[in-house]
């Protein structure tokens, strides 16, 4: 059995390999190139998953070699360790849904000649992203996080030909690469002192100190978090998002950012030795407020998915939480806490993963069967779309952190850890967990307002547009994976005890921690404290909800008045969809209590025909100020456009110039090898 195990994982590359030359060949045949590219990747994610499973159930890692170039000694090899086997778990339980959905979303979203590209870059990512989770080295994992970036600019630039496109793919490769080149200068410092390139021993913990540790952390956390999409490093994403094919963009939500998720994890939270309690307030900072102004942010937007963008930077920020407070214990020597903030982090993972990838597939299904994007031209979608508007309300329901569902007991267990850590924290650093707490509390809240809006807005009332009132219900192969990550929700949500059993391996193998005895309380419970108090069974919850519903429709059953129907009241008008509640005055109110966050422009235009005092039309504008944008990012981009002005000196023109500056370069080199030696 080992040892299918350990051919799973080459096996796996190998075959998307094939089918990606399959794919290409298949170029002029479009409908038998999609499938062949996603039932290949469903096999192949298929291997993964089985191999990290296997790894999570035994807790024995899987190792091997990829592959070996003789002449320049490098080699690709692979681990599968207890950590890498959960992210893998997770980039397989939601890959092979949207492989499946892709086959017929691609059909309506894709155009024909574009088909084999989007196929092929599609396995690469997949395969890119596995690659990332199991490298074992400096050079495996920096190939496959170039790739992975490479081939996920290719796929938000699918509609190339579009403005907006090209520019979300461009801030993209922008970011990443700045995200990059920090961790190539902090592997190669860590490869310098430990004298290898392998992470074994360069994340053995004692590599470096000091200030040059201090430095190498900061290194890791701007190249990771930038993947990870938390703030201030969030700009490509909201971009990024809406652009790509919607099943990419579920792609990206709920695997991509786990790529940095991942990085964070190893070389952050666990590879640089006991955390700094500097490090873990650093993360909790971060993760604050990527989450607060995460769902903020998402509350005022009327593009479905750049909402759901948004919302992925709000869940990136309690999933960066979490670790910072998992961090913090190990500062103070708390490897029960410790473990519990973990096991709250990893589990939101897997949770946001479904959650989100069931959203971003819903929000494909209206976009193909509206055209539009944007909610203020939708309305009346749970009648036309019944099966997509249910999916929908499970994971809108299910991101609310509403009981019963898989986003409830990984926030409810991230608020233990933080409420925990003020009493086990000393020190003033622990004022730090009850602020966070009550700043999730506020997330929390603030983040079932806006999917009542996105729900509301977009499913019930009157369509407000012709494409609303015409909208079809998706084919059954973009419905099944829907159905199938909305039960996912409800069987996470209702058995959280059997997820974290399944964790307390992964978290046992992480350095510093040990988990609690009463971790879980059966399948269907969670007990992380160290009382009986703090028990949670969701089930419970169902259960009275079930009996509820029960008596609800005995009640009406064995009524003994008639129901009487009657329109909706209208102020004693008629109901039309120009009366009814727009996604922009639905968050007015919010706009106004945050608008030192928000700092809106608005601006009001009257159209008057005779005279000024009887305007025809009244135009209101409101805008959202991008104060990350202006106030970081555009000072820098001009800083950095006036270094390169400066430096175009050196560009002469000149062969004889260039040759002298090839010249000095050697000669510096040689005083510098000289003296070293």
């Amino acid at each position: 059995m080992r040892e299918l195990v350990a051919i799973g994982l080459p096996a796996a590359f190998a075959v998307r390999l094939l089918t990606i030359a399959a794919t290409m060949l298949l170029v002029r045949r479009a409908q038998t190139c999609r499938w062949t590219s996603m039932l290949g990747s469903i096999a192949a994610s298929i291997l993964t998953m089985t191999v990290a499973l296997t790894v999570i159930t035994t807790g024995q890692p899987v190792a091997g070699l990829l592959m070996r170039h003789v002449a320049s000694s490098i080699v690709f090899d692979y681990a599968v360790t207890p950590l890498s086997a959960w992210f893998l778990m997770v980039l397989g339980l939601i890959g092979i849904p949207i492989a499946v959905y892709s086959i017929a979303y691609f059909a309506h979203a894709i155009a024909a000649p574009r088909t084999a590209l989007v196929g092929s870059a599609f396995n690469v990512l997949l395969g890119s992203v596995e690659a990332v989770f199991v490298a074992n080295g400096i050079i495996t994992f920096l190939c496959a996080w170039e790739v992975m970036t490479l081939a996920t600019a290719a796929l938000v630039a699918t509609e190339h030909q579009e403005l907006a496109s090209r520019g979300a793919a461009f801030l993209y490769l922008v970011m990443s690469h700045v995200g990059t080149g920090c961790l190539v200068v902090g592997f190669l410092v860590l490869a310098a002192h430990a004298g290898s390139l392998s992470f074994p021993d360069l994340l053995s913990g004692e590599v470096v100190s000091g200030t040059l540790r201090q430095g190498v952390f900061l290194l890791f956390f701007v190249g990771f978090g930038v993947k990870a999409g938390v703030i201030p490093m969030h700009v490509w994403l909201p971009e990024a998002h809406p652009a790509a094919p919607s099943s990419v963009s579920a792609l990206m939500s709920a695997v991509l950012i786990t790529a940095g998720i991942y990085g964070l994890y190893r070389f952050c939270g666990f590879g640089l030795g006991v955390p700094d309690q500097r490090w873990a307030l650093a993360f909790m900072i971060v993760g604050m407020l990527s989450a607060i102004l995460g769902v903020l942010y998402a509350l005022t937007q009327t593009d479905l998915k750049r909402l759901l963008a948004y919302s992925t930077i709000e869940n990136s920020g309690i999933i960066v939480l979490g670790l910072g407070a998992a961090m913090m214990a190990l500062a103070h020597r708390q490897p029960i806490l410790a473990a519990v903030a973990v096991a709250a982090s990893l589990m939101h993972v897997l949770n946001h993963g479904v959650f989100k990838g069931l959203l971003f597939l819903g929000a494909g299904s209206v976009v193909m069967a509206t055209g539009t994007r944007d909610v203020e031209h939708m309305g009346g979608l749970l009648k036309r779309m019944p099966k997509t508007g249910l999916y929908f309300l499970i994971g809108a329901l299910a991101i609310s952190g509403v009981p019963m569902l898989n986003g409830f007991p990984s926030e409810w267990l991230t608020f233990q850890a933080l409420l925990l850590g003020f009493t086990s924290t000393p020190g003033v650093v622990r004022l730090a967990f009850p602020i966070a707490a009550g700043l999730l509390a506020l997330t929390s809240a603030l983040a079932a307002t806006c999917f009542v809006r996105a729900f509301g807005i977009s499913f019930l009332a009157l369509p407000r547009s012709t494409a609303a009132a015409g909208a079809r219900e998706s084919p059954m192969l973009m419905l099944a994976p829907q159905a199938w990550l909305a039960a996912l929700c409800l069987v996470l949500g209702l058995f959280p005890g059997a997820v974290l059993r399944a964790l307390e391996g992964v978290v046992v193998s992480l350095p510093g921690l040990r988990t609690a005895a009463p971790m879980t309380a059966g399948a269907l419970g969670m007990a992380p404290a160290l009382s009986a108090f703090d028990r949670v069974v969701p089930g419970v919850f169902a259960i009275v909800v079930l009996g509820a519903l029960i008596a609800a429709a005995l009640l009406t059953a064995f009524r003994k008045t008639a129901m009487r129907r009657a329109p909706t009241w209208a102020c004693g008008g008629v109901l039309t969809a120009r009366t009814e509640y727009t996604a922009t005055a639905f968050s007015k109110p919010l706009l106004m209590i945050f608008e030192s966050i928000y700092r809106p422009m608005r601006q009001v235009d009257a159209v008057t025909e005779v005279s000024p005092y009887y305007p025809a039309e009244v135009r209101y504008r409101e805008q959202i100020e991008p104060t990350f944008e202006r106030y970081l990012y555009t000072p820098l981009v001009r800083l950095v456009m006036r270094g390169a002005k400066g430096m175009r000196v050196l560009q002469a023109g000149s062969l004889h110039t260039y040759l002298a500056y090839v010249l000095v370069l050697a000669v510096i080199l040689l005083v510098w090898l000289g003296g070293t030696t």
